[in-house]
């Protein structure tokens, strides 16, 4: 995160061409800091990685059948990439707040996840049945959440991620959201005041707003025009939406009664900024940052709601808005200390197979073995909702009931043991640190503890 009051930079880049690069340009005063010769990554593929690299996926050539690319800058020195070669073209990009892990979604479904300091790449399984468009972490990065162009989205639990012991393409998903009608065209969280939120935006114009824990829509609103992106305002107080017609819409949010959102007000923000549909969104500190398919870039002044600066990128549509601080670019790589490696093609262990995607309880009896949890495939579960409605009897009705039912009680067990295992993590932690820390304290601590229950014995019981 950058400090209050930093200096920004805007990276952009377009999927055009490799030639087109990446432009880094002040966002005041357009002048462009720098240039980057070879780039062209798709929508989602440029991200920062802790305020010191810019990592991108590489949109593959047309004709092409080998695998993909990412290359990775310093952002002080990016002469000279660091190249890696997945086994298969990388879309969408993702890292953790603290930059250990990055996550990338690929066109056949695949999910990576690679240990940065390594370079290892930790899990590779098959995630979605559509293309991935949209990978990120939750805000406290405990959860991984992937959208595909079906709709889809799915939340991974990095517990069982990050399990070792936890192999093959069969990863357990926390839950399932499938109340989109069309591909996805916007995917972000909100730490909220009261509870962790999604929010997930469409072609169809409509807009879900999710409870994080337990998967249940908590709002929606519907818009006439197709939405093409979304972006929070920092204080998470007002949601940006970008249309198909190059139009922005600003809503404010609010929490009413049982932690539902509502739109206490929706009004359309800018109409002539762009002539073509929105392509990224983004802030950079407080003002809001929009491209187009016009390929120009507007920087909005919110409160006037007037545009600051507008700049026109001549290589190709912009598909990718990164605000990076100012400072990063000017840092000596003789200051950096964390130097990257290049990214594994293969897991290890190897544990990606042709095995299908666990998504709900089946309804095996657990009688047998209660420890043991059964899964049946997404593919299992359609044919047999397609059968329930061909037949309409009572009982498909009921098993259907029934179905969902389990798919609910699963995914509450399943949150309640990953909340449970991070709170005893993290009070692990502070009791490590404490006792690193402040040893003679801790020490004296269990004395006056020990003393205590020697005359009180009772009170401990």
């Amino acid at each position: 995160m950058s400090n209050v009051g930093e200096t920004m930079a805007l990276a952009v880049c377009s999927d055009k061409n490799m030639g087109s690069g990446i432009t880094i340009w002040d966002p005041k005063t357009g002048e462009t800091l720098l240039h980057i010769p070879t780039c062209a990554s798709p929508s989602y593929g440029l991200i920062s990685l802790r305020n010191e690299f810019l990592v991108a996926s590489q949109t593959r050539k047309e004709g092409s059948v080998g695998g993909g690319s990412m290359f990775v800058w310093s952002l002080s020195k990016p002469q000279s990439p660091l190249r890696s070669y997945p086994l298969e073209p990388i879309g969408p990009l993702a890292s953790t707040k603290d930059g250990v892990y990055l996550a990338g979604g690929a066109h056949s479904g695949n999910i990576h996840l690679w240990e940065v300091g390594s370079g290892k790449l930790l899990k590779l399984w098959s995630g979605h049945h559509k293309p991935i468009k949209f990978i990120l972490f939750s805000w406290d990065d405990s959860f991984l959440i992937t959208g595909s162009a079906d709709g889809m989205i799915f939340v991974w639990s990095m517990i069982s991620l990050l399990d070792v012991e936890l192999v093959g393409s069969a990863q357990p998903i926390l839950y399932s959201l499938m109340e989109h009608k069309s591909s996805l065209t916007g995917l972000i969280t909100m730490s909220g005041y009261s509870m962790s939120m999604i929010i997930s935006s469409s072609l169809d114009g409509s807009l879900k707003f999710w409870d994080l824990m337990s998967g249940m829509i908590r709002g929606t609103q519907a818009h006439v025009e197709g939405i093409t992106e979304i972006v929070l305002h920092p204080t998470e107080q007002f949601l940006f939406s970008g249309t198909v017609d190059g139009k922005i819409f600003a809503s404010r949010l609010e929490f009413g009664l049982d932690n539902c959102i509502t739109i206490k007000e929706s009004q359309l923000f800018a109409s002539t900024g762009h002539k073509g549909a929105i392509t990224a969104l983004a802030f950079s500190l407080m003002d809001l940052v929009s491209a187009s398919e016009d390929c120009t870039v507007c920087i909005w002044d919110i409160n006037s709601q007037m545009i600051i600066q507008k700049l026109e990128h001549k290589k190709g549509r912009i598909t990718n808005l990164v605000a990076v601080p100012r400072s990063s670019l000017l840092i000596s790589t003789s200051n950096r200390k964390r130097v990257l490696k290049q990214f594994d093609k293969y897991p290890q262990p190897a544990n990606l197979s042709t095995s299908t995607i666990p998504l709900f309880p089946s309804s095996r009896p657990l009688g047998e073995n209660p420890n043991l949890i059964g899964f049946t495939s997404a593919g299992s579960l359609n044919q047999q909702i397609f059968d329930m409605k061909t037949e309409g009897t009572s009982a498909a009705i009921q098993m259907k009931v029934d179905t969902r039912l389990q798919s609910r009680m699963w995914a509450s067990r399943m949150t309640k043991q990953v909340m449970e295992m991070n709170n005893h993590l993290q009070s692990q932690l502070l009791d490590m640190m404490q006792t690193r820390l402040f040893p003679k304290k801790r020490k004296d601590q269990r004395d006056r503890v020990a003393r205590t229950r020697e005359k009180h014995p009772l009170s401990f019981h």
